[in-house]
């Protein structure tokens, strides 16, 4: 793998970009932050003030948890995006060099580098506040087109500007990449974006407001999967926490098992599922055994505090995945 780290004390960034002739690429476009984590025995409600002892500034950002993610499951991954001029940038540009994230992409910025306040309850359970930052100037157009070809996942989320992620789809589509969107946080997306998209990823909130959205009546998120999958011929993926999975494709519908666990901190959940599913189907895997990888790399991930430095290198997902059955395929 060739790696080029961004320096930051370089006002212009050289956007020359290498290639290894021959290999798979994921490209991840979106967004980075540090995460400033407290643990809460209870979640505060309107007005509520909740004491804890103590917080961590941690790298984040769906967008650098997915690339670091996919690329600790061993694919080779490209990250484009924004961050600020600042200490907390530098924190966050770290975590992607230490875990070999190739940041000829990201790009400096004189806007804050984004921050999230996280609460984590004593069950494990988060409550998230994002301020955009750095993210908000994310620019899909930095992307060449010869990243976006045929033998390129471009995966991306909805933590960057809405109107990015569509023009970004759009022209992987034309060019040929597989795309994978995280519809992260919840969000509407339109028809002919939907049918451009090879691989949609949600949670059930996310999945029921989309089903809302596109005027399905209130349903299960099983179902809005299998309506999705059906009216736009995409693979439609819901994840469903202790659950499982369900995932609808045009091939077919299989059921995934979650790892039974003991959750310490959901944050990263999410991240770990789609970037480990996009490591996956990007080194070939057919659909189940993926789904089975990030299966595991999700309940691995809940078992630690933390996003980033929580996320699993491939030999304990392969170390794990030998307890989980393979997804029954139920149609």
């Amino acid at each position: 793998m060739q790696i080029r780290l961004i320096n930051f004390t370089d006002q212009n960034i050289d956007r020359e970009i290498e290639l290894k002739s021959g290999l798979n690429m994921i490209v991840v476009f979106g967004s980075l932050n540090i995460d400033m984590v407290m643990s809460v025995k209870t979640m505060p409600r309107p007005g509520d003030t909740v004491l804890c002892p103590s917080y961590k500034l941690v790298p984040g950002g769906k967008g650098a948890n997915q690339a670091v993610a996919a690329a600790r499951a061993g694919a080779e991954v490209k990250f484009f995006g924004k961050v600020g001029n600042d200490e907390l940038g530098k924190i966050a540009v770290k975590s992607l060099e230490d875990n070999g994230v190739d940041l000829t992409g990201l790009s400096k910025c004189d806007v804050a580098t984004g921050c999230a306040m996280v609460c984590v309850d004593a069950g494990g359970e988060n409550m998230i506040a994002v301020a955009s930052g750095a993210n908000a100037l994310a620019n899909q157009s930095e992307i060449p087109d010869f990243l976006l070809s045929k033998d390129h996942t471009v995966v991306m989320q909805l933590e960057t500007p809405l109107d990015q992620n569509w023009d970004l789809i759009e022209r992987a589509k034309k060019i040929g990449a597989r795309t994978i969107l995280n519809l992260a946080p919840a969000h509407g997306i339109p028809v002919t974006i939907l049918e451009s998209i090879d691989v949609l990823v949600l949670n059930q909130i996310e999945a029921t407001t989309l089903a809302l959205h596109l005027g399905f009546d209130v349903i299960s998120p099983s179902v809005a999967a299998r309506r999705i999958s059906t009216n736009f011929g995409i693979t439609c993926i819901v994840t469903l926490g202790a659950e499982g999975a369900i995932a609808c494709s045009p091939d077919g519908v299989w059921q995934v098992q979650a790892m039974p666990i003991q959750a310490i901190d959901t944050t990263a959940a999410g991240d770990a599922f789609v970037g480990v599913l996009a490591a996956s189907l990007d080194s070939g895997m057919a659909l189940p055994e993926a789904l089975s990888r990030a299966s595991v790399a999700s309940g691995l991930v809940c078992t630690q505090s933390g996003a980033q430095s929580s996320l699993p290198l491939s030999n304990l997902i392969d170390q794990a995945i030998i307890d989980l059955p393979m997804p029954l395929q139920i149609a």
